[in-house]
């Protein structure tokens, strides 16, 4: 593994637990690391720097266009959802836009029964893909990255999963907006955003369902990460509230310390950034995970369990070819 990305793991630092109902959340901060400057996609959106659109009047389901006319970097987060202009999409992978630059940014739609001009730009959705299906769509972003160079995802799998989703929750939506079934959990949400604060100096959380550790997401800033904070939560306590267990299990917190050391011996391939910095992808027999690193500093890590499904010899080539590096 690089030795970065390996520094920088051996720095985060997993916090007291905190538990609602069926889901644990594991604060992270991180000792020391610094990294670029950057505003979220919420703020650049509200500053009016940043703009998003669709790629030509006539529009492609996976691309974007993404105008930055601030000073300042943007940081567009993995799953991260805008809505509007012919459809809703999420972003294939984590991306760093410069300051003054015009980038065309990987996307999958999330609003499959839409294709029309609703607004002539994309707004901040409040929502980031709910966790399994962002897990799931990592894995095939790997795949074609991997194969390809292409951030693309499966977008069949991904509509597929939406519409589970959907049932799952008793939700009707005229478009098959992913959006419509978290604006119908708003009330829960609230339960969970009261229940699960954020931490000083907090960066990141490890989260549990049902005490299954599914994995983390951790960014360079603390400012940044509270801003996203009540995003990232939203996507797990989806989750969460769709797979209730009669009886709750707490999970261990040493766990957590257990699964840091555990990623450390995941092969791993490297990758151009669709905007600033290397793209990493690493998979291991029981986890996958990315990271973007821009001047030697991790600005954002995402690591995901496995489904058991997904365990069994369904990347082994890859792992054989542990280590290749196309940067």
């Amino acid at each position: 593994m690089d030795e970065h990305v390996k520094d920088f793991i051996t720095r985060i630092e997993p916090k007291d637990m905190q538990v609602h109902d069926n889901l644990a959340v594991i604060p992270l901060c991180v000792n020391g690391n610094g990294g670029p400057s950057y505003l979220t996609l919420k703020e650049a959106l509200e500053k009016g720097t940043l703009t998003v659109k669709e790629v030509s009047e006539g529009g492609t389901v996976p691309e974007l266009k993404v105008i930055n006319k601030g000073n300042d970097a943007v940081l567009l987060l993995d799953g991260e959802e805008l809505s509007g202009a012919k459809q809703n999409r999420v972003l294939n992978t984590t991306v760093l836009v410069a300051a003054k630059s015009e980038i065309i940014i990987p996307v999958s739609c999330t609003e499959h029964g839409r294709w029309s001009y609703t607004t002539s730009e994309f707004r901040d959705s409040d929502v980031i893909m709910a966790y399994n299906i962002k897990r799931k769509k990592a894995r095939s972003v790997m795949r074609n990255v991997r194969e390809s160079g292409r951030y693309a995802s499966d977008q069949s799998e991904v509509w597929d999963d939406i519409q589970a989703m959907s049932g799952n929750a008793k939700v009707h939506s005229n478009t098959g907006a992913m959006k419509d079934v978290f604006e119908s959990k708003e009330q829960e949400f609230d339960d969970y955003l009261k229940s699960i604060n954020i931490i000083p100096n907090q960066k990141g959380m490890m989260v549990m369902i049902n005490g299954i550790l599914l994995g983390f997401d951790i960014i360079s800033s603390a400012s940044a990460y509270k801003v996203l904070h009540p995003k990232l939560l939203k996507s797990v306590a989806i989750e969460a509230l769709l797979d209730r267990k009669k009886k709750t299990i707490v999970p261990l917190a040493a766990i957590a310390k257990g699964f840091l050391e555990n990623i450390a011996t995941c092969g791993h391939t490297v990758h151009k950034s669709v905007g600033l910095g290397f793209d990493y992808r690493f998979e291991g027999t029981e986890k996958v995970g990315s990271a973007l690193v821009h001047e030697d500093k991790v600005v954002h890590m995402a690591f995901f369990t496995l489904a058991e499904s997904e365990k069994i010899g369904k990347m082994s080539g890859f792992r054989q070819r542990r280590g290749y590096r196309t940067r």
